[in-house]
């Protein structure tokens, strides 16, 4: 088999994992450079990621995430340490669940490189760089996109969803405020955000509170944690009425890869932007516009 056939193999076999990184960055420093520190950390929608991109892959730069919108907007230097399939059990332990990240990063790069967790690398990150500004974390759905395959194989998948839910949720919750607890314990002081998610068809009832009771137990202990929560779903939901709801037809998701009239559950770029105009909104009405 070529070189570039064993490639495209290894690719087919991730991709089937992971449903749902820049070169390698220099970050071990004092962080007083001057610079205005922003991390950004998450799973594939910080990420950028885009579904079925092929040999797009091995370049993570083709991928462009909200942190690179709302960085230029408040004047930051974003380090996206994000990860496709990240769930909030593997975000603290490389045995946790996950939904694809591990073997993501194990074939392709990631923004930044690192062999750890991506909360031991926002800890050392944050120990480096004394006057980061901003710390954004969007996690939570690939918890339930796990819940969703483990259901895949029920008989009755919507009533083996149901019932799982509120376990899921309730683990959500505690790795949330386990690792908001452990990025203010870095000694961290700027602004901490939980970056909430839109829901993908407004117009569907069921679908639509589901991502509410996601978006609440992932904001579940922010207040305790001096976290404040960009309003996503809010955004999005504006725009997305002019299209009857469907965040689809209003641009705002990536088109499917097998039909353009179809959409895939990650933000198009307008999306990306339209989160990154949050993040700043959100930052500069917690330490106005002047900071």
């Amino acid at each position: 088999m070529s070189s570039s056939a064993r490639r495209m193999s290894v690719l087919a076999v991730i991709l089937a994992v992971v449903t749902v990184g820049t070169s390698v960055a220099s970050w071990a420093d004092d962080g007083q450079d001057g610079h205005r520190p922003y991390l950004a950390l998450g799973d594939s929608v910080v990420f950028g990621y885009i579904t079925q991109a092929g040999f797009e892959y091995f370049n993570p730069d083709n991928f462009v995430g909200y942190p690179d919108y709302a960085a230029r907007l408040l004047n930051m230097t974003s380090t996206n340490a994000s990860c496709p399939g990240e769930a909030t059990s593997g975000f603290l332990s490389l045995t946790g669940a996950d939904n694809g990240c591990r073997a993501f990063r194990s074939a392709f790069p990631l923004h930044v490189s690192y062999g750890s967790t991506q909360l031991d690398f926002a800890e050392g990150f944050l120990g480096a760089h004394r006057n980061a500004k901003l710390v954004t974390i969007g996690l939570g759905a690939n918890d339930l996109f796990i819940l969703q395959r483990q259901c895949g194989t029920s008989p009755n998948p919507q009533q083996c969803i149901g019932a799982g839910l509120p376990a899921v949720l309730a683990t959500i919750a505690q790795n949330m405020e386990t690792i908001l607890f452990a990025l203010r314990g870095t000694g961290f002081r700027g602004v901490l955000m939980i970056v909430n998610y839109y829901s993908l068809d407004y117009s569907d009832t069921a679908g639509t509170a589901i991502t509410q009771l996601l978006n609440q137990a992932v904001t579940e202990f922010a207040k305790a944690n001096g976290a404040v929560i960009a309003d996503v779903f809010t955004a999005f939901q504006a725009i997305a009425n002019a299209a009857g709801g469907k965040t689809c037809n209003a641009g705002l998701l990536n088109a499917s890869p097998q039909n353009q009239f179809l959409c895939d559950v990650h933000p198009s770029q307008s999306g990306q932007k339209l989160i990154g105009q949050t993040v700043a909104n959100t930052f500069r009405a917690t330490r106005g516009a002047d900071d």
